[in-house]
Formats: structure tokens, C-alpha cells, sequence
């Protein structure tokens, strides 16, 4: 498709698109795959930030879908790599708007849980309205109004159910008092009532700054937080966006700490990697880790970050739960 118009044409009449659809024809996906293997980028073209949860035997996946409408799309899948859309946790314009931002604001990072039998998708509508959730008993469909939550503010929320029946929020916002540099950032945490639909109780820093506030980390976010047996893991975001971004880890005994970074933090990064490698990854975002429950009751997890190669698994069937 090809566009010409004048400078004075663009002013007089703005334009306006009814409909506008992407798809790619990359030939990374035609090539022969060995058995056990698939191809990576599990989902093409514009899936950024992605958040998995497992609902019995299916997976469901969520992302940032920016200005776009109708927002934050919901992928459905049995495999962890095929995905079929089933619907969208925003699609009415009536409580959800949009209009007049950048394509750069509106939903970023959406986080998708399941708990006794409800999908909760919580995100940040930044520069229109702030952080909310919406709810729902079918993936497909609908999903509740927002509950905005006001007294949160920040990005990247994120729900933890525990064991007990408590829940919490957590999510980056600015450090207590003033900022001690430029990209000095905290994780927060707060009680959340489910009845109620609302956070209850204090707000408390978790994590501030980073894994070792002397150097200054930037930009700790995205966080989410996971029991096993005994130890609370909370995983987070560090270093930004770019090329800098790196995934780190904590543990706690308590889900308010104090939490101990892991010895071998980064986690999860190519920043340190030779720049003219075969396929870089850059630029990542937030990968997030599904925390799953099968029927029996046990549990897993899987990372969820995207990359441009072929990735095989030869002899396994691709999944986190076996």
C-alpha cells in the first residue's frame, strides 16, 4: 500500500484508517525443522512483553498492545507454541479510551494469572488512567469493566497468589524519597482483598534500587513473585529495555522479605555477549515465567523470552509441564 498526499492535503483532511492488518512472509519459518524441534519467534511480528498462565490443560497468553485497539490480545494454546487468538481483555471503547495518545503509551506489559477459577489480567494504561484489572471466567470473553487502582501507582503490576489465601500486588514505582540517580527505581508490594477488589493494608519496599544499590542499577521493574516449598522467588527486570536489559532473581523466607539476591544474578542476558553474533536478541523487554497448576496439584515454570533462531528440543515435547 502507498500513501502520496501534499503537505496542505495532511492539514486539511486528516486520515483515517477503518481497518489495518500485519503479516509477515519471513523465510526463517520455511525452513525444515528436525523432529522435536520449532521455530522461534513462537508468535511473529508485534507480541511484546509477553505473560503465560496455564488453566488445566491450556496455556494462555497476554501482551502489550500500546494504542492500539482493541487492546491487550489473549492467545490461546495446548503446546506452548502454537497460538490461536481468542479475544482481547479491553474491547469496549465505552470504558476504555484510548484517544489522543501516542502509539508508544496506552497498555504496556499486562500480567495474566488464574485463581480459583477466575483470570485476572492486571497492566498499566500509562498517561490514561493508570494501573487496573480485569476479570474474567472464560479467556474468550467478556471480561469485567476496570477496576482502577488508584492508590498504586507506577508501572508493571503484577498479583501473587499464596498458599494461605492472601494476595498481593506488587509493582516498580519511585523509591522512597528522593531518587539517588537518574533510573533509581523500587519494587513495592501491597495486601490485596479479594472480596473486596481493592488493596488493603501498608505499601512496602521489597526491593530498592536493584541487586547492589552501590552500582547504581537502572530501571528495576516487571516484577513477579513465585512460592517453592519454603522460598518466595521474585523475578525482575533490570537495566532497561535496550541493550543493557537484564532478568534478576531474589529469595525470601517471607513474602514481604528481606530478599536476598541470587549469587549468580544476571539470570538471563545478552548484554555481555560478542555484538556481531549470529542472530542477537536485543532490546528484549520483559520476559515473565508462568507459574502453573496442574490438576494434581503440582507446579512449574517456563521462560517466555523471544528470540530469532531455531530452537530444538529434540526428543522432548515442547511445554513447563510434563
Amino acid at each position: 500500500m502507498a500513501v502520496c498526499a501534499s503537505a496542505g492535503a495532511w492539514a486539511a483532511e486528516p486520515i483515517t484508517f477503518e481497518w489495518f492488518e500485519y503479516s509477515g512472509r519471513d523465510a526463517v519459518f520455511t525452513a525444515p525443522l528436525p523432529k522435536g524441534a520449532f521455530h522461534n519467534p513462537i508468535l511473529a511480528g508485534y507480541y511484546p512483553d509477553p505473560s503465560v498462565v496455564r488453566a488445566g490443560d491450556k496455556y494462555y497468553l497476554v501482551n502489550s498492545s500500546f494504542a492500539h485497539w482493541p487492546g491487550i490480545p489473549i492467545h490461546e494454546s495446548t503446546d506452548l507454541v502454537h497460538w490461536t487468538l481468542v479475544g482481547h481483555a479491553l474491547g469496549d471503547p465505552t470504558k476504555v479510551s484510548f484517544d489522543g495518545l501516542n502509539i508508544s503509551r496506552g497498555v504496556f506489559a499486562p500480567s495474566i494469572h488464574f485463581h480459583n477459577g477466575t483470570f485476572y489480567v492486571i497492566n498499566t494504561l500509562v498517561d490514561a488512567g493508570g494501573n487496573f484489572f480485569v476479570t474474567a471466567t472464560n479467556p474468550r470473553g467478556p471480561w469485567s469493566d476496570p477496576v482502577w487502582l488508584k492508590g498504586i501507582d507506577g508501572i508493571d503490576p503484577s498479583f501473587f497468589f499464596d498458599d494461605d489465601g492472601k494476595a498481593y500486588i506488587l509493582n516498580n514505582g519511585p523509591p522512597e524519597g528522593a531518587p539517588l540517580y537518574d533510573g533509581h527505581r523500587a519494587i513495592w508490594m501491597q495486601e490485596f482483598d479479594l472480596g473486596g477488589r481493592k488493596p488493603v493494608g501498608p505499601r512496602k519496599v521489597i526491593v530498592n534500587g536493584g541487586v547492589d544499590l552501590a552500582r547504581k542499577p537502572i530501571w528495576i521493574e516487571g516484577p513477579h513473585l513465585y512460592r517453592i516449598k519454603e522460598w518466595y522467588y521474585l523475578m525482575c527486570a533490570e537495566g532497561g529495555t535496550g541493550p543493557g536489559h537484564s532478568e534478576v532473581i531474589f529469595r525470601s523466607k517471607s513474602p514481604w522479605g528481606p530478599y536476598e539476591p541470587g549469587k549468580d544474578n544476571p539470570i538471563l542476558t545478552q548484554r555481555d555477549l560478542p555484538a556481531g553474533r549470529e542472530y542477537p536478541v536485543t532490546n528484549a523487554g520483559m520476559p515473565i515465567w508462568c507459574r502453573c497448576r496442574t490438576a494434581a496439584g503440582g507446579r512449574c515454570s517456563s521462560p517466555r523470552a523471544p528470540t530469532a533462531t531455531i530452537y530444538s528440543t529434540p526428543g522432548a515435547r515442547p511445554g513447563c509441564c510434563r
